[in-house]
């Protein structure tokens, strides 16, 4: 039986244990997301400053928001639970539902590096870090599929920032709403965003990721 989520949430959602058994990957470096022809949805947690600055002006800034800093975004709602430990570890109480235009996530992803495959001197000229991580089950137990995290930063994180996002929403009381019925030990009824695979069809970018195909 499919089971619905009684906070209101612009996100889709779906039964965990529905998606895990017929819609995910068991292994493999896969982008889960949700997404349509316009838009991807990427989360982020921060602390209550920047997360109600974000909502209010439906971009990031403000006094506590640094743009030369790293920000790091990832497409996976199970990885943003395991990261910000389901919006309970310090300055990551609040998490943010983020549409960002699909166009704009593809540039990012075509701009991707990993650290090692850069000298160090052309590190500073590389404005999305990424990294592969494992995967993790909703008790943040690790799974052999690989999750996706991008770091922005300089031109980047700016545009990313102010001018490529369509809407955030703040999905924190979803996220506790879950962790309350993953403690109560009735994973059967656990919903997560509703997430398939994101197919990259430019061969260049992915090559240069290393997403599986």
């Amino acid at each position: 039986m499919r089971v619905f989520s009684k906070m209101a949430t612009a996100l889709l959602t779906e039964n965990y244990l529905l998606q895990r058994d017929t819609q995910w990957p068991c292994k493999g470096s896969h982008i889960l997301a949700q997404y349509d022809d316009n838009s991807v949805v990427v989360y982020q947690a921060y602390n209550p400053e920047i997360a109600s600055y974000a909502v209010e002006n439906q971009r990031f800034g403000g006094p506590k928001f640094s743009f030369q800093r790293m920000s790091w975004v990832k497409t996976n709602f199970l990885w943003m639970m395991y990261r910000c430990g389901w919006a309970s570890k310090a300055n990551q109480q609040r998490v943010l539902a983020v549409w960002l235009k699909r166009s704009a996530f593809d540039n990012i992803l075509s701009q991707a590096y990993t650290p090692k495959e850069q000298k160090k001197a052309e590190l500073e000229e590389i404005f999305v870090r990424l990294q592969w991580d494992p995967d993790h089950n909703p008790h943040g137990e690790k799974e052999e599929r690989r999750a996706i995290q991008l770091g922005l930063r300089g031109e980047v994180l700016q545009k990313y920032a102010t001018e490529w996002i369509h809407k955030i929403e703040d999905v924190t009381a979803f996220v506790h709403e879950q962790k309350r019925i993953l403690d109560s030990e009735k994973i059967e009824n656990l919903i997560t965003a509703k997430e398939t695979v994101y197919p990259v069809t430019n061969p260049k970018t992915a090559q240069l990721i290393g997403v599986d195909i």
